[in-house]
């Protein structure tokens, strides 16, 4: 594994992020994170969470499965239990008539004790604005989530 591409960065809201840590509190193992494009790592050992504003922090953390891409239905059929969506409704709301859709595999999900502050991540991370998520280093991992 490139030590520069140790974890990836994924964005997301306050309610997709609220969804996902109910989620983690099942006895389910793999979960699954749903982008409705392709920004999103192909690989790394690590994931972490960025919610955006108004929080502004790396919120979690998870061990990196696989990057799935492929029709919206079919992810849906073989994943979706996996994800955060309650229902095929919610989920093509959710998709918002794409054809294509993106699934981020994942374990071991976990909750940060002490997320870092906006400042803090900004100064580990640079500029925030238009942040859609990147590849990281270990030691900039580290950083971000001790």
């Amino acid at each position: 594994m490139k030590t520069d591409r140790y974890a990836f960065i994924l964005v997301t809201d306050e309610k997709y992020w609220s969804k996902l840590s109910k989620r983690s509190a099942t006895n389910e193992t793999v979960h699954a994170f749903v982008r409705r494009n392709q920004v999103a790592p192909k690989s790394a050992e690590k994931l972490l969470f960025y919610v955006k504003k108004p929080v502004m922090q790396i919120r979690g953390t998870a061990d990196f499965l696989e990057r799935v891409t492929g029709p919206s239905e079919e992810l849906w059929t073989k994943h979706g239990t996996e994800t955060c969506f309650e229902s095929f409704e919610e989920y093509c709301n959710f998709a918002q008539g794409r054809l294509e859709m993106t699934f981020v595999r994942f374990k071991n999900f976990a909750e940060l004790e002490n997320p870092k502050s906006t400042e803090i991540t900004r100064k580990i991370l640079g500029s925030l604005h238009g942040f859609r998520g990147k590849y990281v280093t270990l030691e900039t991992a580290e950083q971000l989530t001790t």
